[in-house]
């Protein structure tokens, strides 16, 4: 007989994080179906190009799923690859507003500064079992 052991909640820290992550992977999905609607709909002066870029986009919001779903999990080995993402949220977010879009650019670099320190805190850190 296989006795199931119930795993206290993730403490909240730890589950802004998961959300916010979800939230990210939503958005990058977002714009990765838009771009599918633009490589099949527009002209593109290189479309291999246009290609990989779409397939970034598709990759870069299954990564933020997978690793929101493994922090979920409590998988400690998925904060590290998770923090590293949201350090390369920031130069997004800065030439961001200084193309003149501080409208998109200002709240990614909220968020990824959010999901990172909630990653770093004192309860996430014992709730992946790495303090």
């Amino acid at each position: 007989m296989r006795v199931i052991q119930d795993s206290p909640a993730l403490p909240g820290t730890l589950r802004w994080a998961v959300w916010l992550l979800l939230g990210e992977a939503a958005a990058v999905a977002l714009v990765a179906a838009y771009l599918v609607y633009e490589d099949l709909t527009g002209t593109a002066n290189n479309i291999v190009v246009a290609l990989m870029v779409t397939a970034f986009a598709a990759a870069g919001a299954a990564l933020l799923f997978v690793l929101a779903r493994a922090l979920a999990a409590r998988r400690a080995g998925a904060r590290g690859p998770a923090i590293v993402l949201q350090l390369m949220l920031l130069p997004i977010g800065y030439f961001m507003i200084q193309g003149g879009l501080p409208w998109a650019g200002v709240p990614i670099i909220a968020v990824a500064v959010a999901v990172g320190a909630l990653l770093v805190t004192p309860s996430s850190t014992k709730a992946l079992g790495l303090g």
